[in-house]
């Protein structure tokens, strides 16, 4: 769900819980005819160089291996057959180079939130595919007000696979949601949001799997969490209902494996969850952050800007959430950025460039101080 997903509405706000049925084998994705656009818009001043890697279909949680060198993401195309999201990589291209991913999961159930292992040799990614290999069902929001909810499936667990897509271990296997993996840098932790205690909580583990520690204990969501560059601290996003109704809402729809995402704000924590902290203070959806190279500022998306919910651009403020810089400009959707390791690049999702369809892209771009 990281991460995850994303038309120009609120339920733009997350690709990362789409997936597909069918095994579909390495391809490259062709470029379409030109449209009425545009990759940078004016005002993005820390972006030069943009390139756009994918085009078509909802694309997302796009993120940088240990050297750079390679990205990871999820992708949902029904055009192509893709019903909902599965894993590919690809290299980084290099000026004149294709880019040219091929599946590394499954193509089967759902799948979300992949991340490299620091060796360069093997990924993990959440999976419903144990439970079915069929899609799993989406919410009836009719059912709920027509609110906007993310389903929170049973069957997700956590893989490690090779480059190639085998399966290697089952990193998870407790009843109930494990989802939302990344690895810190250290290469000694990861760290996961997980149902096994009732709530959607952090949870640390070592890289085999094993030694499972929950860092969160406050009732609310949880998730989406990265480690610092160094290792030492974490950052996530995290609902707090408080009224005696958001508290009842939020248990009503956890019953039924929903959240409502839409009222988020970005916490930081040390990496074993102590000193945890609120950072933004912005209402509405702030999410999908992460750290900037130098591990004294942070990267996150946001609406709060908009009464209607959004669009969703980017930001940076420092680690107490002062001295907010809006970096995007796009009028519909920009999230999931990572820094490659060097800081010199930048990579995230938009739906800027797409002809005025509902897809979501991936660009990567210089980034400049």
């Amino acid at each position: 769900m990281k991460r995850i997903f994303f038309i120009i509405t609120v339920s733009v706000f997350i690709v990362a819980l789409f997936a597909f049925t069918g095994k579909y084998n390495h391809q490259q994705i062709a470029k379409p005819n030109p449209v009425n656009d545009t990759i940078h818009f004016e005002g993005e001043k820390h972006f030069a160089n943009i390139r756009q890697l994918t085009f078509g279909g909802d694309n997302a949680e796009a993120y940088f291996s240990f050297d750079g060198k390679y990205i990871i993401y999820q992708r949902t195309n029904a055009k192509e057959g893709i019903m909902c999201d599965q894993i590919w990589m690809g290299k980084v291209p290099a000026p004149g180079e294709n880019f040219e991913p091929k599946l590394v999961s499954t193509g089967t159930g759902r799948t979300t939130c992949a991340y490299f292992y620091p060796d360069g040799k093997h990924i993990l990614y959440g999976s419903t595919h144990l439970g079915s290999a069929d899609c799993p069902p989406v919410p009836d929001r009719s059912k709920h007000g027509n609110k906007y909810i993310w389903p929170i499936y049973e069957s997700f667990d956590i893989f490690k696979a090779d480059l190639n897509g085998k399966i290697v271990k089952q990193l998870t296997k407790t009843k109930g949601y494990d989802a939302e993996a990344t690895i810190s840098p250290k290469g000694d932790k990861i760290v996961f949001t997980s149902m096994r205690d009732g709530d959607l909580d952090l949870y640390t583990m070592d890289l085999n799997g094993k030694n499972v520690k929950r860092i969160t204990n406050t009732l609310g969501y949880d998730g989406g969490a990265w480690f610092s560059p160094d290792g030492t601290k974490i950052l996530w996003r995290a609902s707090r209902p408080s009224t005696p109704e958001e508290i009842k809402e939020y248990k009503d729809l956890l019953k039924e494996n929903l959240v409502a995402p839409t009222n988020m704000e970005v916490w930081i924590a040390n990496a074993d969850g102590s000193d945890a902290h609120q950072v933004t203070f912005l209402e509405k959806a702030n999410w999908a952050p992460n750290f900037t190279p130098d591990g004294k500022h942070i990267i996150f998306c946001s609406n709060h800007e908009y009464k209607r919910g959004f669009p969703f651009n980017m930001y940076i403020t420092d680690i107490d959430g002062k001295g907010m810089e809006k970096i995007s400009r796009d009028k519909g959707f920009d999230a999931f950025p990572m820094f490659s390791p060097d800081g010199k690049k930048i990579i995230f999702c938009s739906n800027r460039n797409n002809g005025g369809t509902r897809d979501t892209n991936i660009f990567i771009a210089d980034w400049v101080e």
